[in-house]
Parts: C-alpha cells; structure tokens; sequence
C-alpha cells in the first residue's frame, strides 16, 4: 500500500476518533464534565494531604445511597409536566411522622423500620393527592407554590412536633418537657440497618449493600412505573397536554398520580436517608431538603421539563461526591470553622449554578 494512502487512512481513523470523544463529550454534557475534573483535582488534592481515602469512598457510596430516593421523587413530577417537586418537605415530614410513630410503639430492628416505610410513604401518598388538589387549581405556578407550601409545611410541624403527645423518654425533651427534641437518635431502633445488611469490605472501601440495593430497587420500581400504561399516560400528559388530552388521557388524574407518587418517595427517601445518618432531624431540618435534590437531578442532566433515571444517578453521584471530598480537604487547607463556610458556600453554589443553567430552564 503507497505511503500516503497509508498516511491517509490513519488521519481519517483519528479524526473519526476525534469525533466521536468530542460527541461523547456533548452527550454527557460540558457542566458534567467540568464537575469531573473538580472532582478529580479534590480527589488528588485529598490523595496528597494524606487524608483517608478509603473513608472518603466509603462515604461516597453511603451518601449516594442515602440520598439517591429523595433525587428520584424528582422524576415523576417532571414527567408530569409540573417540574420538580420543591414541595418535597411535604413527604419527607411524613417520612419523620413514620419514624416517629414506629419508635413511639416500641418497635425495633426490622419492624421498627419497616412500619415507618410503610405508615410513612402512606401518608406521604395522602399527602401528594391533597398538594395535587391545590396544583390542579393554578397550572404553571407549580415550583413557585411548590416552594411556599414546602416552607408552610414545615413551619406548621414545628407545632406538631412541640404539642404532640408523644410518651417515648428517648423522644421527647428531658426533664419533665413536652414536645419531641429537635434531634432523635436512632441508636438501637433502626440505625445503619441498611448500610449494615451485607455489607463488606474492599480495599478498605466499606459498600453499603444494602443501602444501594434499596435505592437499586426503587430505580427499577420507577422505571417498571414509567413503562406502565399509567406511567406513559403521565408522560404523555406531561408533554403534550393537548395531544393527550384529545387522545383521552385525563391530564389532572396523571398529575395527581405524579404528585402521590412523588411525595411517597420523598417519605421513604427521609427514612432511608435518617437510617443511614442515624438520627431523625425535627423542626427546621427539612426545609431546604427539596433544593439539594432539585440541584442534584439537575447537575445530572435534567432540566425543568425532561428527566432520565440517568440524570438521578449521575447527578446524585457527583453532587454528593464533590460535598463528602470537600469538607475534610477544606478542613486541613483552611480551618475548622473555615471548612464550614465553604461546605455552605460549595453546596449553595452548586445549586445556584444547576438553577440558573440554560438546559436548566429550557
């Protein structure tokens, strides 16, 4: 073969090359990959301060366990058409109400957890199918409303939390006081139960089995959902409310089923996220809950009316990812109080950026 045949093929094999990492690069997106590189330089800056690394994976995994199911309660609202769910604090407080009601009766271990799943991510559906009621009444302000009755919710269980008449010493304040504290450990009722169910260990990484099944199963339950004829309607409703209306598909009954489905995730995703933290957070604890997983799904590649389980996962992983590496390299780099500035300054920038991204607001 002549020479610069040769020449020939080789720099048109390498320009295929070439562009196929350049679409490989536009496919997961110039913001993804920016938060990569980050990511990776935290990685090695944590590498050569000599900082565990092991912990810090181990770590990782557990926060993108933890987390992962309140990212998830994003996608049936945006398939919906409703955008995400910043209404979020109504299911997870129910999630709490579950925690709370299981400990209140005594129940330990595996009861204990599985009753506040179920009693929880029940409530949460009620929940959902009242906020469907109010979101069906003004289309097209459904973050904005989302976000007050997000607060409002809140804001109103710090009553609850103060007058209901809960017994359990362990519970509620010391010393004669009424009302729940404002932190409950979870210490002997259903602490790590997840991140303990088979879990090993590999090169001093600990996997948190069962914490990952968990979530595992309900990505496949929400896709096995999206490929039902429900989950296609909803999908449809969502977008092209016209088509689907004039093909017989009740928009404001998908929209509903969007809204229950979501705030029965956010109830579980609070006890899935509690049981691995190993307390129950009261009061005020819940309230920017819905912008963490907003910004997650988001970074993830979704946008304000489109959304994949890819989107969840990938967005889950590096928000969290860059959140664990963070803290402890800001620690040694800055100081102890400085380090708590920039967790603060990091994960609301994050936010920031993933709100206002052009895909973001498409």
């Amino acid at each position: 073969m002549p020479k610069n045949e040769t020449m020939k093929e080789a720099m048109e094999e390498r320009t295929v090359a070439e562009n196929r990492l350049v679409q490989i690069l536009r496919d997961f997106g110039m913001t993804r990959s920016i938060i990569v590189v980050f990511l990776v330089y935290l990685l090695a800056q944590a590498y050569f301060l000599d900082l565990p690394m092991g912990q810090l994976f181990s770590s990782m995994l557990v926060r993108f366990g933890m987390n992962g199911i309140l990212a998830l309660a994003m996608v049936p609202t945006i398939h919906a058409g409703m955008g995400p769910n910043f209404a979020l604090p109504l299911g997870v407080v129910c999630g709490l109400v579950g925690g709370t009601a299981a400990m209140e009766m005594g129940l330990r271990g595996w009861p204990s957890f599985l009753f506040a799943l179920f009693f929880g991510a029940l409530l949460g559906g009620v929940m959902g199918w009242l906020y469907a009621l109010l979101l069906n009444r003004i289309k097209g302000q459904e973050m904005t409303v989302g976000t007050y009755c997000g607060f409002s919710i809140v804001s109103l269980m710090c009553i609850f939390w103060t007058l209901a008449p809960y017994t359990n010493t362990e519970m509620i304040w010391a010393y004669g006081g009424t009302g729940l504290r404002n932190t409950i450990s979870l210490a002997g009722w259903f602490e790590k139960i997840l991140d303990n169910l088979w879990a090993f260990e590999i090169y001093g990484v600990r996997v948190p089995t069962g914490t990952l099944l968990c979530f595992a199963l309900f990505c496949a339950g929400m896709k096995l959902f999206l490929r039902s004829r429900t989950g296609i309607a909803v999908t449809a409703a969502g977008s092209n409310p016209r088509l689907a209306r004039a093909a017989g598909i009740k928009i404001d009954r998908c929209r509903t089923i969007a809204s229950i489905v979501s705030n029965a995730l956010a109830a579980a995703g609070m006890l899935v996220y509690a049981q691995s933290f190993g307390f129950l957070q009261l009061y005020q604890a819940p309230l920017f809950m819905a912008f963490f997983a907003v910004a997650s799904v988001l970074i993830g590649g979704a946008s304000m009316s489109r959304i994949t389980l890819a989107n969840v996962l990938i967005g889950n992983l590096l928000f969290q990812s860059v959140l664990v590496v963070s803290m402890p390299v800001a620690n040694l780099v800055f100081s102890d109080n400085m380090s708590e500035i920039l967790r603060i300054v990091i994960s609301n920038g994050i936010i920031l950026y993933a709100l206002t991204r052009k895909e973001a607001v498409a």
